[in-house]
């Protein structure tokens, strides 16, 4: 049901319907999307700062611009909410029932108004100079903008974006939502520039968007409409390069995202009257025992630097920096420099751990496999959010798998529980010969006994006679309720942790060739690549049946865990029948 029948938003189908409102309707709608915005987000969760802060420039885009004609480009685009209200999608913020309708970023499958899928930052200019190149070259006339924010400008691709962009002889215009923030706050030399922007009223020399070429213009009111419409009107249909610095408030309109800017950039469901979490306070899990061995390590005066590419909160690493800020650093919205830097530490003699996204981990596949590997430093490397469950599109963690372990040198541990995760932190920090990486576990945290790395071994978790289940980390668990389900069925599984990607048991993979006609992999991740295929090539030439189970080669979008899951067979009476079919056979 329209929670809100009495808003002028309910007037608006597209983009055309702005033109034909007063001024005074038209400068109601940034303060009604605004609102929301906080309704929804506290109901399920999403991003609530950047959306806040971007009202009055997206619906000036949408008011002086001719979309789907003209085209608009959100980088990361978690700020796009506004633009989806507006493009023909406001029952999904008006009706709480229509909350799941649409996704959290753009995405062309919704919408004619929406030109790219987008999740990762730093890449809205060089869409936005390919979609104007390619209008040049059809002869086209339409009006190319891209909106950029949020700590992206740190991002490497950014800056190879403003270099190539700058010497276009057409259309292009930048905007620049500048409201000081990347998720935290933002980190290195560029946005002192921006400051020093800031405070002149754009009229500082120290102006690197004038020394690349680009004609350069400052708003100081970014939340204003009539100046947001003034100066997008002043450059329509423009011939040339344009950047437009534009001075916006992050949070705009809630007091507590405009004090908490960090917490409220994405944010779980919460009290909206009280801007508490309803959520409660989760119970210690597997970044506080990361924490904690980095505790005792230091205590030990080990050289260490944690790092970490603008999300300490995911890794909560801000209690760290404000204990050890010698110790940590967050270089921005940057993961390759995070790797290449560490490789530069790591060759120093510092010992660099580096705190990673699977997500957006691949981000930075180059560094790790040239600047890291290549050299063979003892790098160690987090990796968090690994795994394959309901997420959007953008955000996938089932990629690292495969493309970690394709590396050379670098070995991919594995841990599936707290005194896993302890004994191979404390490994991977104190040895010196190649770069770790270490998949840090989802969910509650489990118990097993610390392994002994001295001498690379598999552990085998519970003896049968029939089938061996070979369980990825995490995924442990998951053959333990599938060891139930075969019992039921007569089968008498051994399940076997495998602790790396990487590392190979050949003394147990040997045995087990002997003893098993029918072997299971189970990984939480994509299958292409991943273990269970380098498992069964182990066992290609022997007489057994390698069943491997994990994520099919996709880009899932939004569904439900355990539906996924039933899509890859994953579900413990699946693999309970797989194992009982294999044997059949």
């Amino acid at each position: 049901m329209n929670q809100h029948p009495d808003y002028v938003l309910n007037k608006i189908n597209g983009p055309k319907d702005l033109k034909k409102l007063s001024f005074e309707e038209l400068s109601k709608l940034p303060d009604e999307m605004r609102q929301l915005v906080l309704e929804k987000d506290a109901a399920i969760g999403g991003h609530v700062g950047p959306n806040l802060g971007i009202m009055e420039v997206t619906t000036a885009f949408h008011y002086v611009f001719d979309a789907p004609k003209d085209k608009i480009v959100f980088d990361v685009s978690h700020q796009s909410y506004g633009h989806k209200m507006l493009t023909g999608r406001k029952n999904a913020f008006l009706d709480p029932d229509c909350y799941n309708d649409v996704t959290g970023y753009t995405n062309p499958d919704e919408s004619e108004y929406d030109c790219f899928t987008v999740g990762h930052t730093s890449t809205s200019v060089s869409l936005a100079t390919g979609l104007a190149q390619g209008r040049d070259l059809l002869s086209g006339k339409e009006n190319i903008v891209a909106i950029i924010g949020d700590g992206s400008l740190s991002g490497g691709l950014a800056f190879e974006g403003f270099n190539n962009a700058s010497v276009l002889d057409s259309n292009l215009i930048i905007v620049i939502n500048d409201n000081q923030m990347s998720i935290d706050e933002n980190k290195g030399g560029f946005y002192r520039t921006l400051k020093e922007l800031r405070e002149t009223n754009g009229q500082s020399s120290n102006n690197i968007f004038k020394a690349m070429g680009f004609e350069y213009r400052y708003l100081d009111e970014g939340n204003d409409l009539k100046s947001v419409i003034e100066l997008f009107e002043s450059v329509k249909d423009v011939d040339h390069p344009v950047v437009l610095h534009v001075n916006t408030l992050k949070g705009k309109g809630y007091e507590p995202a405009e004090k908490h800017k960090m917490e409220f950039h994405w944010h779980t469901p919460w009290n909206l009257a009280t801007g508490e979490s309803a959520t409660v306070d989760a119970p210690k899990g597997y970044a506080d025992v990361v924490l904690d061995v980095l505790e005792e390590e230091l205590a030990d005066n080990v050289p260490l630097m944690a790092i970490n590419a603008a999300i300490p909160g995911v890794f909560g690493l801000k209690s760290f920096e404000a204990k050890h800020p010698v110790n940590y650093l967050d270089v921005g919205i940057a993961e390759q420099h995070s790797l290449t830097v560490a490789a530069g530490m790591a060759k120093a003699g510092a010992r660099p751990v580096v705190f990673q996204n699977s997500t957006f981990l691949q981000r930075a596949y180059d560094q790790l496999s040239h600047d890291v590997a290549l050299n063979d430093l003892p790098v160690v490397m987090l990796v968090f959010g690994g795994t394959a469950k309901m997420n959007s599109n953008t955000h996938l963690g089932m990629f690292d798998i495969p493309f970690v372990s394709s590396v050379p040198n670098v070995k991919y541990l594995m841990p599936a529980s707290e005194e896993e995760l302890r004994g191979m932190l404390k490994f991977a920090i104190k040895q010196t010969e190649h770069p770790i990486a270490i998949r840090i576990p989802t969910g509650a945290l489990k118990h097993a006994e610390e392994p002994d790395l001295s001498r690379f071994k598999y552990q085998i978790v519970k003896q049968g006679t029939d089938v061996a289940v070979l369980a990825l980390g995490q995924f442990i668990d998951l053959a333990k309720q599938a060891s139930e389900k075969m019992i039921e069925l007569g089968i008498d599984p051994t399940i076997i942790n495998p602790l790396s990607v990487t590392e190979f048991d050949s003394e147990m993979l040997d045995a087990i060739a002997e003893k098993y006609r029918v072997v299971i992999t189970l990984e939480d991740g994509s299958l292409d690549g991943g273990f269970g295929q380098k498992i069964a090539a182990y066992f290609g030439a022997k007489n057994i049946k390698v069943i491997v189970l994990g994520a099919k080669k996709g880009f899932p979008d939004m569904i439900p865990t355990e539906k996924l899951h039933e899509t890859y067979g994953l579900l413990p009476e699946q693999i309970a029948h797989s194992a009982l079919q294999a044997l059949k056979n």
